[in-house]
């Protein structure tokens, strides 16, 4: 059943303004986010995203009995030619390679996998289908082995951006060639020569442009209209203004934008003293770099600091802020291993928070401010409330190192550790002092609790 005591906000960049959802079926809430092009590691700005959808997705499913949620992957694109060209691997290797590690990241980051992850390349045959029915209706047109879209043919083109006629140019970001009617129009399809991926067409072989992609996979795998769509801010244009294109326009919804998708949700921007990261100025990060020097948890907490809408300043004094917060409850979490839970006791008010458009900050202060009445209720409600944030997910023992080192020999610690204890019986507390820096010396930390003595790695 729907649970209707929770009402769910979200700022739609189709009409600007944060609005109630409203499902178009309660039974089934439908739901796409583009994802990234394979050719590379994910940038940090991608897993943003990919987290930021994964606690909508988690909300969602909180409130409605049934969520499909789909995510794509380009794994056709003149970037990934280009990456095949330069590297002399088959473009097929490198995206499968990069996907494999886009998966990976994404599971350590704790995002949920999309229930349906569509690769570009199988849905080649919908991509052409839209195609022809866009040439049909006078929106497309072929010139010199390419088809592209007419903008100048699609009043309301510019409605989900904002942008007048001179920024849709200047944004569209690609060379005016001369097979154009407009500066404006993008491509639907273009040729291959015989070293290229290609498949075959009513216009030649070929391949297809980047944003036919997600109309035809949305369209496949969700109908039309659906829900949510989004992405990072940097698709509204031109990919997402196009997919709209292409869409109303293919459906005869011309003045009816809402056709595609009813709710846009776009998250801002990762900066790094302020300025966009990015590759051009030296301040890139791929999420695969990131995992190296911190815990999943730490990165997904990080990067769901700041309200999704809003610019995000990546450094390292933020990540170890994190880190502390987590360790913090986990040592909490550790303190109660003994306690079971309640699973009838939820955290309503951390998930009332997120329901005021994915509001993380609010959420985190709720999730804060959690009165530890009891430990059955105050376990329940953080454990609760970090399966909706994708957080304390971890065995907190392992999480906080106790018990556990990689890299030293258990087997002497525990020794060590036994030694200690005979040496405290008997009141040698120099020789008890000594193993304490002795296991210090071997980055082993030491703990006498009531249960005994615990250990971790420092």
């Amino acid at each position: 059943m729907y649970e209707d005591k929770y009402k769910l906000s979200l700022h739609n960049s189709l009409t600007r303004k944060k609005e109630e959802f409203i499902p178009l079926d309660e039974s089934h809430v439908r739901i796409y986010a583009c994802g990234p092009t394979v050719y590379d590691y994910a940038h940090i700005g991608n897993a943003r995203m990919a987290v930021i959808f994964d606690v909508l997705v988690r909300i969602l499913r909180e409130i409605y009995p049934k969520v499909t949620y789909v995510s794509n992957l380009t794994d056709i694109d003149d970037k990934i030619i280009a990456a095949s060209e330069k590297s002399g691997k088959d473009i097929e290797e490198i995206t499968e390679k990069f996907a494999r590690i886009y998966n990976e990241d994404m599971a350590a980051l704790g995002v949920r996998k999309p229930d349906i992850q569509s690769k570009a390349t199988q849905t080649i045959p919908e991509m052409i289908e839209l195609i022809k029915i866009l040439i049909e209706r006078d929106y497309a047109y072929v010139n010199d082995g390419h088809v592209l879209f007419n903008v100048t043919n699609f009043d309301n083109y510019g409605k989900l951006s904002g942008r007048s006629r001179d920024e849709q140019i200047a944004g569209a970001r690609v060379e005016i060639a001369p097979y154009k009617k407009d500066p404006a129009d993008f491509v639907l399809w273009k040729p291959s020569d015989d070293g290229q991926p290609g498949w075959n067409s009513p216009w030649g072989r070929g391949r297809p442009g980047w944003h036919i992609e997600c109309s035809a996979m949305a369209e496949k795998y969700l109908g039309l209209p659906f829900d949510i769509h989004g992405g990072g801010a940097d698709l509204k244009f031109p990919h997402h203004e196009n997919e709209i294109a292409q869409s109303c326009c293919a459906h005869g919804k011309e003045d009816d934008l809402s056709a595609f998708a009813r709710y846009w949700v776009h998250n801002g921007f990762l900066t790094v003293n302020g300025e966009k990261m990015s590759k051009s100025l030296g301040n890139f990060t791929t999420a695969h770099q990131a995992l190296e020097e911190y815990k999943g948890e730490v990165i997904r907490l990080t990067l769901l600091s700041a309200h999704y809408r809003q610019p995000l300043d990546w450094s390292d004094d933020i990540l170890i802020q994190n880190k502390k917060v987590l360790d913090r409850f986990y040592q909490v979490l550790y303190s109660m291993s003994d306690i079971e839970i309640d699973e009838n006791i939820k955290a309503d008010e951390v998930l009332e928070a997120l329901c005021d458009d994915i509001n993380t900050p609010k959420a985190m202060a709720v999730f804060n401010s959690i009165e530890r009445k009891n430990d059955v209720e105050y376990k329940s409600k953080l454990l609760s409330a970090g399966k909706i944030l994708g957080i304390l997910q971890e065995n907190p023992a392992k999480w906080l190192g106790y018990g556990q080192a990689d890299d030293v020999d258990v087997n002497l610690i525990e020794k060590l550790i036994e030694q200690r204890t005979i040496a405290k019986k008997a009141k040698d507390y120099v020789r008890a002092d000594d193993i304490r820096n002795q296991l210090s010396a071997m980055g082993i930390s030491i703990e006498d609790t009531p249960d005994g003595v615990k250990w971790k790695k420092l």
